[in-house]
């Protein structure tokens, strides 16, 4: 069976025109749903006439659908294991490598998302974007240990940083510990993911870093000594917790090893790469790409004392104005050796409390960004922007929403600097001062002087940032229109929840109920089902047990058509399932016999029941019904639940479906027909009423006895 799987996949593959063709592929429980670049290269014939093929479906001008059945599932694991089609070498359907840019059919780099389309100065947002996103895990978890004790610190419990000539107890040491090992070696983590997303070795980019890291090196003088190394003088700086010399030194790094492989033999490139990069990037970011690194983000400092020392008013309003400018070059970590030095040294520090109306605005960004994602119903942005709110809010830490929303999105600058002009305005007025080193969160507004101010200035921003998003949204045309496909791609993608336990394989003990003698099967029909089940099966004169044990009464009431009438090209052509149609007159979907719910589908638009005699029935309420979110329906009973026939299972409304654009014809399919002789409907086109004989099921006759 594996192999037949994986041949099939493989041919639909390359009819469908190889994975330079694809731009994304999902499945749901029947459906290989493809995207493809130019639908006139699949060979939909040849698709269609496969044994293992149960049709076709071409679906607007790039969509294509394949339905294989209940087993889709494993067609669509072996199809993304064909070569070009592995998790590692596709992202969002664009063939790419496992690390570095993806490279499109015609051999150019492409970037995620509508930045692509706008060259190098796009790519420079993606590369910090995505440089950062994968430490963003370490860093929301320290940031939360660093609130705890900041909590603690304002609570009285233990200061946050102790007097000169005071250590801290070794527990709350141990404490510090937890979090600072993440903004320590954080130049190492940078490092690393910024190498992978260049396309350089990853190790190697880590490794760099490193070494300004190690004892060996931090043993040679301290910060701001001249040493000579290789008859060279070299500044020696304190690397811990700095972002831009990794940044800088990955990019060196890229070309350097694009370089070496050139020159090096393919053979031996595995040892001779990494030991040239280390042993030319490890001195050239010592000697001239950290300091020049952090010589800037001195520079930036130096400028900004003074600015406070001509007007601490403009000050309060630079300072949130560069922040989302700083922070992604990582230019902003310097600014924390000025605070605290200013703190030690004048009491109070005045960097701060501006720098809360830059990290307030960019909190409420995200959470305009959250309500949006709600109104939407996008549940991948509703999770990044929740996330990016609650570490805001309750760590400090911008990082999650810079990196997780703000750079991703082109009008996210217009809706963010505004609040942060806004509340850095407020904090000028008020002169707002750190009396300590702080995260700026809502737990320790306390540090701030005046309190008064310092809350007016931070709600100033959040609230600025927060309506302009919610009222003018955060993202270009081009980046809305692609989010609402995406948005279709997801919940077309959740339909698999339905009709993949719809098509579910049959229990064995199903299996042999339907296969039992005549008597055993009307003692266990009649013991079983009662008043309702005669009801369920009292549908036209038979003569043979077994097909009044294998029938299905109507579902709803309305009128009967047959499924060709249905307006879904794969319903119609019976390829889901076999069964009727039914244009509903009513409000209700009730059981159409004794069993078990099998699928109560999110958005109630669909229910799959588990009948007693084996067959499996998906009743689909109306034409592409699951873009109406679940408005309209309303299930009566939870997936697991038994039931008898005649049991309200859904209540919907048939003038919101109409209202909404769709066709409330409803299919009544019977899912596993294969596993019968036939499946024929045997009530008359024309008025049906709830409980009245709608299907029959044939079974297939025994096997010959060996």
């Amino acid at each position: 069976m594996a192999g037949s799987v994986e041949s099939t996949a493989a041919f639909i593959l390359d009819k469908v025109g190889g994975p330079d063709n694809i731009t994304s592929v999902t499945h749901c429980a029947t459906r290989l749903r493809f995207h493809l670049r130019d639908l006139s290269k699949a060979d939909q014939e040849a698709i269609d006439a496969d044994d293992e093929v149960l049709g076709v479906v071409p679906q607007g001008s790039t969509g294509l659908q394949v339905i294989m059945g209940g087993d889709v599932g494993n067609y669509h694991q072996a199809l993304m294991r064909q070569p070009g089609m592995g998790d590692a070498e596709r992202e969002e359907g664009t063939k790419t490598t496992s690390r570095g840019p993806k490279t499109g059919a015609d051999g150019k780099k492409e970037y995620d998302g509508v930045r692509g389309k706008f060259g190098w100065v796009d790519y420079c947002f993606e590369f910090l974007s995505d440089t950062f996103r994968p430490v963003l895990w370490a860093l929301l978890g320290a940031s939360l240990i660093i609130t705890l004790l900041v909590l603690a610190d304002t609570l009285g419990i233990q200061d946050f940083s102790p007097a000169d000539g005071e250590t801290l107890p070794p527990t709350w040491q141990f404490l510090h510990a937890m979090w600072r090992s993440v903004f320590y070696f954080l130049p190492i983590m940078v490092g690393a993911t910024a190498a992978r997303k260049l396309g350089a070795n990853e190790w190697v980019g880590a490794a760099i870093p490193a070494a300004m890291l190690t004892p060996e090196f931090i043993a040679l003088g301290d910060q701001g000594d001249t040493v000579t190394v290789f008859g060279l003088p070299m500044v020696l700086n304190d690397y811990a917790g700095q972002v831009f010399p990794p940044l800088f030194a990955a990019v060196v790094l890229y070309f350097v090893e694009k370089g070496l492989k050139k020159i090096i033999p393919g053979a031996i490139q595995m040892v001779f790469v990494p030991f040239f990069s280390l042993l030319i990037m490890i001195p050239v970011t010592a000697f001239v790409v950290g300091p020049f690194g952090i010589g800037l983000g001195n520079g930036i400092s130096n400028m900004l004392l003074a600015i406070n020392e001509f007007s601490p008013f403009i000050l309060a309003i630079v300072v949130p104005l560069i922040y989302p400018f700083m922070v992604p070059l990582g230019l902003h970590w310097p600014l924390n050796a000025i605070m605290i030095q200013n703190i030690a040294t004048l009491g109070y520090d005045f960097i701060q409390g501006p720098m809360g109306a830059w990290n307030f605005a960019c909190f409420g960004l995200v959470t305009g960004v959250m309500i949006v994602a709600m109104r939407e119903k996008d549940a991948s942005m509703r999770q990044v922007s929740s996330g990016g709110m609650f570490a805001g809010l309750l760590g400090g830490i911008s990082e999650p929403s810079l990196y997780g929303v703000v750079l991703r999105f082109k009008k996210t600058y217009l809706r963010l600097l505004p609040g942060c002009f806004v509340g850095g305005v407020v904090m000028g007025l008020f002169n707002v001062k750190a009396k300590a080193f702080v995260f700026t969160s809502v737990l320790t507004v306390g540090a701030f002087d005046p309190l008064g101010g310092y809350v007016i200035g931070i709600a100033a921003a959040f609230f600025t940032s927060l309506l302009l998003v919610v009222f003018f949204d955060y993202r270009s045309a081009d980046e809305k229109a692609e989010a609402h496909e995406r948005i279709a791609r997801e919940r077309a993608a959740a339909m698999a929840e339905v009709e993949e336990a719809a098509n579910a394989p049959v229990p064995e003990s199903a299996d042999a109920a339907s296969s039992r003698d005549d008597a055993d099967v009307s003692a266990a029909g009649a013991g079983a089902a009662g008043a309702g089940a005669a009801t369920a099966v009292a549908v036209k004169d038979v003569d043979a047990d077994a097909a009044v044990d294998l029938a299905i009464a109507a579902p709803m009431s309305g009128t009967l058509l047959p499924l060709s009438e249905v307006p879904d090209a794969a319903f119609a052509a019976g390829k889901v399932g076999k069964g009727a149609a039914i244009d509903p007159d009513g409000d209700v979907v009730v059981a159409p016999a004794d069993g078990k719910v099998m699928v109560t589908f999110p958005t109630g638009h669909a229910v799959g029941l588990k009948l007693d005699n084996g067959l499996q029935v998906l009743v689909h309420i109306g034409v592409d019904t699951v873009n109406m979110d679940g408005e309209g329906f309303k299930f009566l009973v939870a997936k697991g639940d038994r039931v008898t026939a005649g049991t309200p299972l859904v209540r919907f409304d048939r003038d919101a479906i109409v209202a909404a654009g769709y066709s409330p014809i409803t299919p009544v399919l019977v899912t596993n027909h294969r596993k019968f002789a036939g499946v024929d409907v045997v009530a008359k086109q024309g008025p049906i009423a709830i409980g009245d004989a709608l299907l029959e099921a044939t079974p297939k006759p025994p096997k010959p006895e060996a």
